[in-house]
């Protein structure tokens, strides 16, 4: 079998998901404990097992990592860094904890605060998304394991394709915790301009992936989210082409900043 070409991080990102993925199911079917952090989030052990993980991945390369569950490294530190990963150990830990798939591993590569490479991996489903944003690619891949070389992942992926929408039917993702008044507002917005609206419910960041693989038309985010929870979504929507808007700035949700707390945003085309 030839070795198919695929950027160095990218491989190392990928390959530590699906260990994490792994980790993070080990504990899924067990009797886990919860623990609540400082700012009331829950955190279990897949969470801590999970980072280990990635970690020790990570690691091997010379990039600074940024993670939900790492310590977190003062700005004026980090506002030196060109390139960092950016990482949640298991995002949509809520859905973990309700037991209904929709939790994701995140890690992604951010030079001068942009999203270059992203990878979500969803083990309860064994579903794997990943981008390559310079290249402009973005895959998705069913996996029958977690155990899985990088060569078999690659023949396995299919291309992502957005939505090309000119109907008046709009598919909008709403999430499963987080339907709040703004997004309603939202969906009333559309309804006035005389569009027929689905809302398609997900946890986690697989929001991101139902836009980016064409199952929805828009994501309208009008609730707080970190870093580590869009850096991998984002990159993989950008990869195809799909926008990740800052609804504060107008312009894509950036990265390594002081706050590391996002503004509200759409995911969009």
């Amino acid at each position: 079998m030839n070795e198919i070409e695929i950027d160095e991080n990218l491989k190392i990102a990928i390959q530590a998901a699906l260990k994490a993925g792994e980790v993070v199911m080990q504990v899924y079917d067990t009797a886990f404990d919860i623990e609540l952090k400082d700012d009331k989030s829950p955190l279990t052990e897949a969470d801590k097992k999970a980072n280990e993980t990635i970690n020790s991945f990570l690691k091997g390369t010379p990039i600074p990592i940024i993670s939900e569950e790492n310590k977190q490294i003062e700005y004026s530190v980090r506002k030196d860094w060109n390139t960092s990963w950016i990482v949640d150990p298991v995002d949509g830990t809520k859905e973990f904890i309700k037991r209904n798939g929709e939790f994701t591993v995140n890690i992604a590569l951010v030079h001068n605060g942009v999203p270059k490479l992203g990878v979500i991996y969803a083990p309860a489903v064994k579903t794997l998304y990943y981008g390559n944003v310079d290249e402009k690619k973005a895959f998705k891949v069913e996996l029958s394991s977690h155990d899985i070389t990088i060569n078999e992942v690659l023949e396995l992926a299919s291309p992502l394709q957005p939505k090309n929408n000119n109907s008046n039917q709009i598919q909008v993702v709403g999430s499963r915790s987080h339907m709040n008044q703004d997004t309603l507002d939202f969906v009333e917005d559309l309804k006035k301009k005389g569009k027929q609206v689905e809302v398609v419910s997900k946890g986690s960041s697989l929001k991101f992936c139902l836009v980016a693989e064409g199952n929805a038309d828009v994501y309208p985010r009008y609730a707080p989210t970190m870093e580590w929870d869009t850096a991998a979504g984002q990159a993989i929507c950008n990869a195809v082409s799909i926008k990740v808007i800052s609804k504060e700035t107008n312009k894509p949700l950036a990265y390594n900043k002081e706050n590391l707390l996002n503004s509200y945003f759409l995911v969009t085309k």
